[in-house]
């Protein structure tokens, strides 16, 4: 495993989520408010007492950010998108991402269509379009796959169809996830949580929108790393 980045990672224990973007977190005894940046439900961690970990902030209505729960074997489940961008995009600079080697981030936040995509890179062959989407729902009968959405998310159905328009105009396009749990192997699609992005994907796939994952986890002294730079793809 390669380290990708370092976090004053603070233990902390997990009370409730009071809105979409603040939760109620317990530190050093004492009861404070931790931003939370992923909008997805996240019922399998955000069960109170469970213990996570944190980090300072200063600014703003919340002390500290929500980075990651605690999981298995007492490495962290990183919940936090800032944090699993910052890490895949250390990951390629690093040359760690064998889908992306060579590549290098052109551009963030692209407007594309309709919808803002997340990264325009520059690659031997061209450039490319790409979209990040955080995999932090385990299923499978050990564990072992990360899986998007866990509830229906009309944004990432847009993504995908604006990856799609791309493809078909002849433009490369990917689709990638930051499956952020300790020991996943695979990706797939959670079905259940919006039928709509399964059936978009298996579209996108045919039509030449490249998909990929990697995988990454937070370690107790607050390292992120790299477990798996390819998760196998699933659809």
């Amino acid at each position: 495993m390669t380290t990708l980045l370092k976090l004053d990672a603070v233990p902390c224990i997990f009370r409730k989520r009071l809105n979409r973007f603040v939760a109620l977190v317990e530190v050093e005894g004492e009861e404070r408010k931790a931003l939370v940046t992923n909008t997805g439900r996240l019922e399998e961690f955000m069960v109170p007492g469970r213990r996570a970990f944190c980090t300072p902030k200063t600014g703003g209505k919340t002390d500290f950010v929500l980075v990651a729960f605690e999981d298995l074997g007492g490495k962290g489940a990183v919940i936090d998108t800032r944090t699993q961008a910052k890490a895949f995009e250390r990951a390629v600079e690093l040359g760690l991402v064998p889908w992306l080697r060579g590549c290098r981030i052109k551009r963030k936040e692209i407007t594309v269509g309709k919808s803002r995509l997340d990264y325009l890179f520059e690659c031997p062959k061209g450039e490319v379009y790409a979209e990040m989407k955080s995999a932090v729902l385990r299923g499978g009968e050990k564990g072992e796959y990360a899986m998007y959405p866990d509830c229906p998310s009309v944004r990432g159905q847009k993504h995908i169809r604006e990856l799609i328009e791309l493809s078909k105009a002849g433009k490369k396009s990917i689709i990638f996830f930051i499956g952020a749990m300790p020991g996943v192997e695979r990706f797939r699609p959670y079905e259940r949580g919006d039928p709509e992005i399964a059936r978009l994907l298996k579209e996108a796939d045919k039509v030449g929108v490249e998909i990929h994952a990697l995988g990454i986890s937070l370690l107790p002294d607050g390292r992120v790393v790299l477990e798996r730079p390819s998760l196998e793809i699933e659809l």
